[in-house]
């Protein structure tokens, strides 16, 4: 009886133990941090930059902070939606949210950035999507132009920050600003190793914003984050990057979007395979269909062959900490009409016409790699800047 006791007593302590030992391992957002920023926002008018990623434990922000009594006066929503995803470069409608009767106002719609008449009567707007830290990645594009209009405004900006999945590095060429679109509004590079706050932190801090306007910004920090965590993602960030493999895998095949090479959009596996009618079989095909997320998705109800990637962690092939150029280049090399290879889109996504050159002319991936090497140091050195967590 004593030793069962004792064996009991035992086990308990270790069970405790270790469940506090995977708490203190495991992140935790900015957004639960609530004792850190409820007095901010208490007793003002409240804008809040939310999508379904927006989550305080089980329940939505917007709820959260409504329930405590926040005046949530309006839902700036980002593209893919608010609580509903919608596919990609869809424009989202202005109207009210169905489960709180809360505003709201489209920043992927008719405009891309806040207006005067948006922040009227706002005092403080709150941003929390959780990003994956991409260049083309639109929600840091959103981001920007949030800190300008509240900059502009006079409106304070509270980041609730969220850890970044691909925060462990930081790859690719530096954008060129003279190609600036929204898939690409900043010198930095493909991947950029920041979190949402910190990147906003490098915005102010630099002057990227317009005219170098400087916006009135709090961060509120992750708990036990660190940029060598792999943070795995509670909840889908879009409709085609369903799990962990397609969300590393990203950085490196979303250049596919700008050829004539499918992505598998339309699949229950986007993001993790890549192929085209006109490769050569090599024994992997797919075949896009319509499905939600991916209404109307490339090679509709075509034949694709190319190469399988969902096994992309399982094969120690992702994480990895640089972007691998050798699939856009071999596809190119396997293409036969080398003239229909590139749309226009490519150059969109590589801010600029450099990277779709260096193909071209043959480079291999190590060369053009080189070709980012002093653009990363440079970047490097303002990155270390603004950085939050080790």
């Amino acid at each position: 009886m004593k030793r069962s006791f004792i064996f009991f007593y035992f086990l308990i302590l270790a069970l405790i133990s270790s469940s506090c030992l995977s708490s203190e391992k495991s992140p935790v957002p900015g957004a639960n941090q609530m004792d850190q920023y409820k007095h901010l926002i208490e007793g003002k008018s409240v804008a809040v930059v939310a999508n379904q990623t927006s989550m305080v434990g089980k329940t939505h922000l917007v709820d959260t902070l409504l329930r405590i009594g926040i005046n949530v006066s309006a839902i700036f929503a980002p593209e893919h939606g608010f609580r509903d995803l919608a596919d990609a470069g869809d424009k989202i409608q202005d109207g009210r949210d169905t489960e709180t009767g809360v505003r709201i106002i489209s920043l992927y719609g008719g405009h891309l950035r806040p207006t005067p008449d948006d922040l009227a009567g706002i005092d403080v707007v709150l941003f929390d999507i959780q990003d994956v830290g991409v260049r083309f990645y639109t929600y840091i594009s959103t981001l920007h132009y949030v800190l300008e209009a509240c900059a502009e405004n006079d409106v304070e900006c509270i980041v609730l920050d969220r850890p970044n999945p691909n925060g462990f590095y930081f790859d690719g060429n530096i954008a060129d600003t003279a190609y600036r679109s929204f898939v690409g509004m900043d010198p930095v590079p493909i991947v950029h190793g920041m979190t949402v706050g910190e990147y906003a932190r490098m915005l102010n801090g630099e002057g990227w914003l317009k005219e170098g306007l400087k916006c009135s910004l709090t961060v509120i920090k992750c708990n036990n984050y660190t940029h060598k965590t792999l943070y795995e993602l509670p909840v889908k960030p879009s409709p085609n990057l369903p799990n962990m493999n397609s969300v590393y895998l990203y950085p490196s095949i979303c250049f596919f979007e700008g050829t004539r090479i499918s992505l598998g959009r339309g699949t229950s596996f986007p993001f993790q395979v890549y192929g085209s009618p006109e490769l050569p079989d090599t024994g992997f095909s797919f075949t896009p269909e319509s499905v939600p997320g991916a209404r109307n998705p490339p090679l509709l109800g075509e034949k694709c062959y190319g190469v399988d990637l969902r096994n992309a962690i399982s094969d120690k092939i992702v994480p990895s900490p640089k972007v691998n150029l050798e699939w856009v280049i071999d596809a190119y090399i396997r293409f036969p009409e080398k003239d229909n290879f590139f749309t226009s889109y490519f150059d969109v996504l590589a801010s600029g016409p450099e990277l779709r050159e260096q193909i071209r002319k043959g480079m291999r991936a190590d060369e053009i790699r080189a070709s980012w090497k002093d653009g990363l140091e440079k970047f490097g050195k303002i990155r270390e800047r603004y950085l939050l967590y080790e």
